[in-house]
């Protein structure tokens, strides 16, 4: 990948929007996926049932997802920054706060609020800050800022597990805390959405010399163009868009709460079972890095109705798995798949409905995934607790990528006739 360069030897400042973005990525997501983590200590020391420990997952998951439309207006109003700072700080204190909770209720309101309320202040706002900046390469910039997700995923979950075999689940997240206020306020310090005001159009170009590109990101004035929110609404493919978005939450979230816990029902042990989640964590790296640029040249719309379909095929391995070899290949290969649907989006998006209030439109459909991150941990609880096995929360997370895959496909026919 050679950077985009403006002059002879400045480096695109756009670049620096993007690692902006991946570090801010890293810090929500990766302490958003450390549940896996904490997990086992939460069901034993306040004696529940693993539905009721999902539901931690699920609220904070429905709350940083319904959320993205707040998050994504909040940044299109007063910037990525001010925004990014105001949710990590949200980060931290659910962190800390959830350190002293002395039942899980306590955990529910302190982790649930914190945690869903921060990653909703970063998330879209950080990826929508991205996508001004480029054109051409829009796809490989967004995998990039996204792949942020899949080294946090990679590194805390098993930094906090060491954490809690070390000291206790407790300081385990005080640790956290300090971890968000360090390098969480740093990142979304940099955090820029107009390329305008530094001088330049998408790609590094200088104004003066994008007329054709500039034109097709800005208007005249300066602002960018597009739909505006209530206009995306009425656009054919935006329902489709959005069933699509809803349904590949359910199987999307299941193993972030369940993987570790069914390879525990395996016999492997602990410290091996949640770094199957850093696992996954590599697979999303892999998919954020490779996917994003395979899509600019195959088509970001093709590409996600492939991916979509690798993840409901993932599941079957899941299904067969009786060892950490085939734990471990599912664990890659959902991650693979997770990973490209994730980095898809915001492209797509403005691809489809322009830059104009496109933070807005992506937290609007992450409020699809809301209800599907709350639904497929908690029903996949809900199941083990009925059946004793994991078997029809597979089935579950299967039906859902299908009809994820069919909704996609159909954004893809309409997309043309409504260009």
């Amino acid at each position: 990948m050679s950077p985009t360069v403006v002059g002879r030897a400045t480096l695109f400042r756009g670049w620096y929007v993007v690692w902006a973005a991946f570090a801010a990525m890293t810090v929500i997501f990766g302490v958003a996926y450390s549940f896996a983590a904490f997990f086992q200590p939460w069901s034993v020391e306040f004696d529940a049932q693993r539905a009721d420990v999902s539901w931690v997952f699920g609220l904070s998951s429905l709350l940083y997802f319904s959320l993205g439309a707040v998050g994504g207006a909040l940044a299109d109003r007063f910037g990525p920054r001010a925004t990014g700072l105001a949710g990590m700080s949200c980060l931290a204190a659910g962190l800390l706060a959830s350190s002293f909770a002395t039942d899980l209720a306590s955990i529910y309101l302190a982790y649930g609020l914190g945690i869903g309320l921060g990653v909703a202040l970063v998330y879209t706002p950080s990826m929508g800050a991205v996508q001004p900046w480029f054109a051409r390469r829009r796809g490989l910039a967004s995998g990039i800022a996204s792949s942020g997700i899949g080294a946090g995923t990679l590194v805390v979950p098993i930094l906090a597990s060491w954490l809690i075999a070390n000291l206790d689940w407790r300081e385990a997240m005080r640790w956290l805390a300090l971890g968000v206020v360090l390098a969480g306020f740093a990142a979304a310090w940099f955090l820029d959405r107009d390329p305008a005001r530094h001088g330049l159009a998408p790609d590094g170009l200088p104004l003066s010399a994008a007329s054709g590109l500039a034109a097709d990101a800005t208007t005249r004035r300066g602002a960018p163009a597009g739909l505006t929110l209530r206009e995306a609404l009425r656009a054919p493919s935006f329902r489709w868009l959005y069933a699509s978005t809803l349904a590949a939450g359910v199987p999307m979230f299941v193993p972030f709460a369940h993987l570790s816990a069914s390879a525990r029902d395996a016999g492997i042990a602990d410290t091996e079972a949640v770094a199957l989640v850093g696992l996954i964590g590599i697979g999303s790296l892999l998919g954020r890095f490779g996917i994003g640029g395979f899509a600019d040249r195959l088509g970001r719309l093709q590409t996600r109705i492939i991916v979509e379909a690798m993840l409901g095929a993932s599941f079957l391995i899941w299904a067969s798995a009786d060892g950490y070899p085939a734990f471990a290949v599912f664990a890659l290969v959902f991650g693979l798949s997770y990973g490209g649907i994730v980095s898809l989006l915001p492209p797509i998006c403005s691809d489809l409905y322009g830059l104009r209030a496109v933070s807005g439109i992506i937290g609007l459909l992450y409020t699809g995934a809301a209800f599907g991150a709350l639904l497929g941990p908690v029903a996949a609880g809900a199941l083990f607790d009925a059946h004793g096995h994991y078997g029809w929360a597979m089935a579950l997370c299967a039906t859902g990528s299908v009809l994820a895959t069919f909704c996609a496909w159909r954004v893809m026919r309409m997309a043309p006739r409504q260009a």
